[in-house]
């Protein structure tokens, strides 16, 4: 008996840019230098985030002195978000952009992107994800309808589902049986686009994104 053997798939690496509030006018040039570096541009998306989004997306920084600068700085004006795509597209990225202090990368890698475009150790231009769990999570965060691959299966598909989907969707059905609406599936779909939890929230005075 023949043994059906799955498709051969093709995952290609990504990793999370962003082109940070006090150089977005050099965007243009930026993403020049990432398509001659051998990028695919995903997705794109330029946004205005509050502070307390900010705050969640380096909730990994809470607690550090340069925390509060840090979310004031990221929340100052639009930035540009980009979904980059290569072969060893987060170590890759990394690379590019040199050591996460400007002033350090002017001297040790004064070809790095944080060197020619970067001031100091904080306003040092853009972001790159650190490692692949990094990049799947600020992904999400950042363009919360993305699939991001490889898509989990078995017991990390149910713990995915426990963590990120099952505490919404429990919301969700939860008011639904307070409201009774005539269309159960239709308002249960506009409540969980209106209450996704990894939906950026724009500052009361937004940017109009563009693509």
């Amino acid at each position: 008996m023949e043994l059906s053997m799955p498709p051969p798939q093709i995952y290609v690496e990504k990793t999370l840019a962003i082109i940070k509030p006090d150089i977005v006018d050099k965007e243009e040039e930026i993403q020049d230098i990432i398509l001659r570096s051998g990028f695919t541009i995903v997705q794109r998306r330029k946004l205005h985030l509050s502070p307390e989004h900010c705050s969640n997306f380096y909730v990994e920084q809470y607690g550090k002195m340069f925390f509060p600068n840090l979310t004031a700085y990221m929340s100052s004006g639009p930035l540009v978000a980009m979904i980059l795509a290569r072969y060893n597209a987060i170590s890759y990225w990394k690379e590019l952009l040199g050591p996460s202090n400007s002033l350090v990368a002017k001297e040790t890698h004064p070809d790095s992107l944080r060197a020619i475009y970067g001031t100091d150790e904080l306003r040092n231009a853009l972001h790159g994800s650190n490692d692949f769990a990094a990049a799947e999570r600020e992904i999400r965060f950042m363009f919360p309808a993305v699939i991001v691959e490889p898509i989990p299966v078995g017991q990390a598909a149910k713990d995915y589902l426990n963590l990120y989907v099952t505490p919404t969707l429990l919301k969700g059905l939860t008011e639904l049986c307070k409201q009774k609406p005539a269309d159960p599936f239709i308002w249960l779909a506009d409540w969980l686009l209106k209450n996704n939890p990894n939906k950026p929230k724009l500052c009361h005075h937004p940017v109009a994104e563009s693509y």
